[in-house]
C-alpha cells in the first residue's frame, strides 16, 4: 500500500503509561512514557525531535484527553479514533503491538479521526452536561421526597401537578417546620391551586412524624443546594454562549426546542456545520440514523448505531415536547409514525428531522418555517383521494367528488 504519511506515530494510551511507536524514514522506534504532565511534555518533545506530523490514538475512556490537550497546541495533526475501528489482529495483543498497529494504519491513511471540538466548545459541553446531571439528580431527589410523603399518608402529588412548584414548596417547608393542620396547609396554595383547597385539605391529612420530618428536611436541603448549583451553571453557560446568541435564537424557533435544549444541542455539535458533509452525515454521527447491516441480499437489522448519547436523549426530549404542540408539522409527523411503528421509533425519526432542520438553519442562517400539520396530506393529495374513494366503493357506496371552491 502507498505510504501517505512518512513521519507518523501511534499511541497506545492507558491510565498510567503510554506506548508510542514512531515510524519515520530512519526506521521504527518504540518508547514508553508516563501519563503525568512532565511525562507528556517529554512525549511531545520526542515527537517534535522525530519531526512527526501525524499522531493517532484510541479514544480510551478519558485517558486520551491529557495527551490531546498538549498535542492540539503543536503543529501536529492528532487523530482520536474509535477503538472498534482499529481492532488489532487476534492473538497478537500487547501494548507494543497495539502501538505498531495504530502507527501502521495511520501511515497508510486507513484511520479516520473522531470529531473533537475546540477547547472552548469542549468546556461548554462539560458545563452543559454537568447541568443536565444536576437537573436529573434534582428530579431523583424530588421523587424521594414524594416517596416519604406517600409513606406518611400525605397524597400531595395526587392534587398538584408539580411537586417542585411554588405551592408544593410552601407546603413541604411548612410540614418540615412542624405544621400539621391540613386546613392551614391548604391555605398556602397559590394561583389556580386555590380552587382545589378542599381536595388539598383532604390530601394533606396524614400521619407525619419526627422521622419523616427529618428525612424531608435533609432531602429538601439537597434540593435547594441543587437549585443554587444549577442557577450558577445557568449564569456561566449564558455568558459562554453569548457569542452564539443569534444561533440559539434561530434554533429556539423550532417547536419543542427550548432555550436549555438549544444550548445543549449547540454545545454538542457547535455552530460550524462545514465539519459535516451533509445533514444526513450529522444525523449518522449523532446516532439518529438507521443502521446498515445487509448480507446475502437480506436486510438483517436497521437498529440505530451508537452515537452521541447526550445529543440523542436531548433530541428525543424535544420530540416529546413537539408532539404535544398543536397544528405543527413535527407533531403531525410524530403521530403519523407512532400510529404505525410505535412511540419510540417515532421519537427517533422526528428527532432526526429536528437535527437536520438545525443543520440547515445554522447553514443558511434562517429561522424555522412552519410547514403545517397538513403538509404530508397536501403532498399526497391525489393518492389519499384515490385510496379513500376505493375504500368507500368497497363498502358499497357510489362516490361523486366535487372540489369545494372549484
Amino acid at each position: 500500500m502507498r505510504v501517505l504519511y512518512e513521519r507518523c506515530c501511534g499511541l497506545d494510551v492507558h491510565k498510567q503509561s503510554i506506548t508510542a511507536c514512531a515510524l519515520t524514514p530512519e526506521g521504527k522506534e518504540i518508547r514508553t512514557f508516563g501519563t503525568l504532565t512532565d511525562d507528556l511534555e517529554e512525549l511531545v518533545d520526542w515527537l517534535k525531535e522525530k519531526k512527526v506530523t501525524h499522531v493517532a490514538m484510541e479514544s480510551t475512556g478519558v485517558y486520551w484527553k491529557p495527551v490531546y490537550n498538549l498535542l492540539e497546541a503543536e503543529p501536529i495533526e492528532v487523530l482520536v479514533v474509535n477503538a472498534q475501528h482499529i481492532k488489532a489482529v487476534p492473538g497478537r495483543k500487547t501494548d507494543v503491538k497495539d502501538a505498531e498497529w495504530i502507527a501502521d494504519l495511520l501511515r497508510h491513511g486507513l484511520l479516520k479521526g473522531s470529531y473533537i471540538p475546540h477547547r472552548a466548545q469542549r468546556e461548554l459541553r462539560e458545563l452543559v452536561r454537568y447541568r443536565r446531571s444536576l437537573i436529573e439528580e434534582r428530579a431523583r431527589e424530588l421523587n424521594r421526597i414524594q416517596k416519604v410523603l406517600e409513606g406518611a399518608n400525605i397524597k400531595l402529588s395526587s392534587v398538584v401537578s408539580d411537586i417542585n412548584g411554588m405551592s408544593a414548596r410552601l407546603i413541604i417547608r411548612a410540614l418540615i417546620e412542624g405544621k400539621n393542620d391540613p386546613a392551614a396547609l391548604a391555605q398556602l396554595a397559590k394561583g389556580r391551586l386555590k380552587q382545589k383547597t378542599e381536595e388539598l385539605r383532604r390530601a394533606l391529612k396524614g400521619m407525619i412524624g419526627p422521622h419523616q420530618r427529618m428525612m424531608l428536611a435533609e432531602q429538601w436541603r439537597h434540593v435547594e443546594y441543587l437549585d443554587e448549583a444549577i442557577a450558577r451553571l445557568d449564569r456561566e453557560i449564558e455568558e459562554r454562549t453569548s457569542p452564539f446568541h443569534e444561533a440559539l435564537e434561530l434554533i429556539d424557533t423550532i417547536p419543542g426546542v427550548g432555550r436549555q435544549s438549544a444550548e445543549q444541542i449547540l454545545a454538542e455539535i457547535g455552530t460550524d456545520m462545514s465539519r459535516f458533509a451533509s445533514a444526513s452525515h450529522l444525523a449518522s454521527w449523532a446516532g439518529m440514523a438507521p443502521g446498515n447491516y445487509e448480507s446475502a441480499g437480506k436486510r438483517l437489522s436497521s437498529r440505530t448505531r451508537k452515537g452521541n448519547k447526550k445529543l440523542r436523549s436531548c433530541l428525543v426530549e424535544c420530540t416529546r415536547a413537539a408532539a404535544r404542540t398543536k397544528n405543527t408539522y413535527l407533531s403531525a409527523k410524530y403521530h403519523r409514525i407512532a400510529k404505525r411503528r410505535g412511540a419510540n421509533r417515532a421519537s427517533v425519526a422526528v428527532g432526526r428531522t429536528i437535527l437536520e432542520m438545525i443543520y440547515y438553519i445554522l447553514t443558511r442562517k434562517e429561522p424555522y418555517r412552519e410547514l403545517g400539520a397538513d403538509y404530508w396530506d397536501r403532498q399526497r393529495e391525489a393518492s389519499i383521494v384515490r385510496q379513500t374513494v376505493k375504500r368507500l366503493e368497497g363498502l358499497g357506496y357510489e362516490v361523486k367528488l366535487e372540489k369545494v371552491g372549484s
